[in-house]
């Protein structure tokens, strides 16, 4: 079974969307088995995305981040990285398949409301930032 990170973004939160994205998740047979909500300082929020520390958005995308609550979630499921990926869609909403999350729900690139993880090397690492192991709640089927 196959982990992955999910981060509902400030605007999601904003726009009290949580139910409806998790709904989405769920439906698509991803397993929830760590979540909770949470408030990043901008120092946190630079740590976790400091991978894009060069990049022209860094700044923006830590500003965004630290700017409202946001619910970090660890979901397990065969093939999970791959299947979350198509589930959320493009980073680009405009660009993002009709019905994927960001399609739905996303109005901009900057604000795009919801992070997923983009390797099964990264799940790890950004799973391990947000929760510690005794906090992962294994779902027995």
């Amino acid at each position: 079974m196959e982990r992955t990170l999910a981060i509902l973004k400030p605007d999601c939160v904003r726009k009290n969307l949580i139910g409806a994205v998790i709904e989405k998740i769920e439906k698509a047979g991803f397993k929830i088995i760590a979540m909770k909500m949470t408030h990043l300082t901008k120092e946190v929020a630079g740590e976790f995305y400091a991978v894009h520390k060069e990049r022209p958005f860094y700044n923006e995308l830590v500003e965004f981040m630290s700017s409202g609550a946001c619910i970090p979630m660890i979901l397990e499921k065969e093939n999970a990285v791959e299947d979350f990926r198509k589930l959320i869609g493009a980073t680009d909403p405009k660009k993002a398949e009709k019905g994927t999350i960001r399609n739905l729900y996303a109005e901009s690139i900057g604000e795009n409301i919801i992070h997923g993880s983009d390797s099964i090397e990264n799940a790890k690492i950004e799973s391990a930032f947000f929760f510690s192991t005794a906090e992962i709640v294994a779902n027995k089927r």
